[in-house]
């Protein structure tokens, strides 16, 4: 009896200490498993109140785009040259230089191209994204958008511009809105194309925003071209997204630069409005057609018609070689 006694007493106990080193064993593999996600949280730059209050480094932070980057330097074409554009010229010039390249291609038709970042050369007629539309894998290409408008905004800082992207995925063309963009050039090295997003009918249910943002990095003002990276990201019921590099390629160039002072419909009435210039405040007329100012006399000045030329006349006879008098011409004496 003793026996089974001591026993019961003896496997009690093997099992009481099983049990209390398994809760040990459990606590410090625990401890030990914070203490290396503490270290690793460490190494990553994330502090141990951004991991407890749940931030995980994205609050109040900027972070660019994944694959659009920043341009270190513009390079800007003319005169069948290249060049950075910090070198040689100034925010002013790309960005009158852009409104004269999309004033001259309004109401046309650019092509879209994926294209090598370092050549500048087309890869692909296209541009393309992955997507899901609902649970339909799909891919979304753009080839072609048209200018419908070119307005300059205020203050002259920024370019408004009203396109209408060719889009299609699985081939099938979905109706879109025209996308407000704005391409406005902050310095010579930022030169920024993005819109607010624009809706597409891609499903039977709902609408999908699409928004593209296009980092300019190359302009060719000889051919009409422009080179970036870009960024197409979709949300709604269909979703996805991609970046790489591409060109739109217009159909004109950026030439003439020079304004057009005259009117063409009627050249004539044009030049004689400078002509025929209007009383200003403050001016009195003259008499030679003009008016005067502040004491200057302010032009047209009235061109009188060149007097005509003299007419040539015969010398007069010597008395050598006069011809003699009829005698009736003589004088008679007096009786």
């Amino acid at each position: 009896m003793f026996w089974y006694l001591r026993m019961f007493v003896i496997r009690y106990n093997k099992s009481y200490y099983l049990k209390v080193s398994k809760n040990v064993f459990k606590k410090v593999s625990k401890t030990a498993a914070l203490v290396l996600a503490l270290l690793a949280v460490n190494g990553c730059g994330r502090s141990l109140k951004d991991i407890l209050s749940g931030d995980f480094g994205f609050n109040d932070r900027e972070y660019p785009v994944a694959g659009l980057r920043a341009p270190s330097s513009i390079v800007v074409c003319r005169s069948k040259q290249c060049a950075p554009a910090k070198l040689s010229m100034s925010r002013e010039y790309i960005f009158n230089s852009l409104l004269h390249l999309f004033e001259n291609n309004n109401h046309q038709t650019a092509l879209i191209c994926t294209a090598s970042p370092s050549s500048h050369t087309c890869l692909e007629h296209y541009v393309q994204a992955p997507i899901r539309v609902g649970i339909t894998p799909a891919y979304m290409y753009i080839d072609s958008v048209k200018i419908t408008d070119v307005i300059i905004g205020k203050g002259n800082e920024k370019i408004n511009l009203v396109l209408n992207y060719n889009l299609t995925y699985n081939g099938q063309s979905p109706d879109c809105v025209p996308s407000r963009s704005i391409l406005f050039a902050r310095n010579v090295n930022h030169v920024l194309m993005e819109d607010a997003g624009y809706n597409c009918k891609m499903t039977a249910i709902g609408q999908t925003t699409v928004k593209n943002v296009f980092s300019i990095d190359y302009i060719d003002l000889d051919y009409g071209y422009i080179g970036g990276y870009y960024s197409i990201g979709l949300s709604g019921p269909a979703y996805g997204g991609g970046t790489g590099y591409m060109m739109l390629r217009l159909p004109n160039t950026s030439y003439p630069l020079n304004p057009v002072l005259t009117d063409k419909r009627n050249p004539v009435s044009e030049a004689n409005s400078y002509v025929n210039a209007p009383r200003v405040s403050g001016s009195s007329s003259t008499t030679s057609g003009g008016y005067t100012q502040g004491g200057v006399q302010i032009f047209p000045i009235a061109k009188k018609a060149p007097a005509p030329a003299p007419e040539t006349t015969e010398e007069p006879a010597t008395p050598a070689e006069s011809a003699p008098t009829a005698p009736d011409s003589e004088e008679k004496p007096a009786e």
